[in-house]
């Protein structure tokens, strides 16, 4: 299968990269740092030399740059089979006195970034009926916390498209999943002082959004809930 990651270079962009590659799928993956993905993308052909591994650096928040991407994968001729809209960014706040322009900026890079690269790609899976998408949302989609702001709307935004997305694409056969993952290990939480065993692992939603993608046609998981074991912080 040919498998399209935004926010590959790190975290659970990569591990999700790594999962498929492992799994014998060729990869298109994205990331709006040239350096990082580029040094991703090379540590993926070393270990999966078999594999056909491609990198396009983009910044999904600019549209012209989505579609671009999405152009660029189409312009393979192989299908995508599925599409990991995994790009994002967290920046903590409140409502009342969070800067000015964040809610702009989170909706650009949690929100739209996924809406726009679907639509690009999206009427080749219409046309071969087939395909699955992947939307990584948060748990900061299903509850609101204190200092969450901004991003926690855009998170509520993202998990509004998915499920629209997940009416729309029944009669066409494509699968939408929509990923709620709560704390895992990844460089946004390095430096924190978190015991890594008190929360999960990057590999850990990466190995359930493989899962999900496995099943028969007839068959779609629609959302994937995944906590800690001891749950939230």
């Amino acid at each position: 299968m040919n498998i399209v990651i935004t926010g590959a270079s790190k975290g659970f962009g990569r591990a999700i990269a790594e999962t498929f590659a492992v799994q014998g799928h060729d990869l298109f993956l994205c990331s709006r740092n040239p350096a990082a993905l580029y040094k991703t993308l090379e540590a993926l052909q070393l270990h999966y030399p078999e594999r056909s591994i491609k990198a396009m650096p983009a910044d999904l928040s600019e549209k012209s740059q989505a579609e671009a991407f999405g152009k660029w994968v189409l312009g393979y001729g192989v299908p995508v089979d599925v599409l990991v809209n995994n790009a994002g960014l967290f920046e903590p706040g409140s409502v009342h006195n969070e800067p000015e322009g964040l809610l702009e900026r989170m909706m650009a890079v949690n929100l739209y970034s996924a809406y726009h690269l679907t639509r690009t790609l999206i009427p080749s899976m219409i046309e071969r009926k087939q395909g699955h998408i992947f939307n990584m949302c948060s748990i900061a989609s299903l509850h609101a916390y204190p200092n969450g702001g901004a991003y926690s709307i855009s998170k509520y935004a993202l998990a509004g498209f998915s499920r629209n997305l997940r009416e729309e694409m029944k009669p066409h056969g494509i699968k939408v999943t929509t990923v709620y993952p709560g704390a895992a290990y990844t460089n946004s939480w390095a430096g924190s002082g978190i015991d890594p065993e008190r929360i999960m692992t990057a590999q850990d939603i990466a190995a359930m959004i493989h899962a999900a993608s496995q099943l028969s046609p007839q068959a779609c998981v629609e959302d994937i809930i995944m906590r800690p074991q001891l749950g939230d912080l």
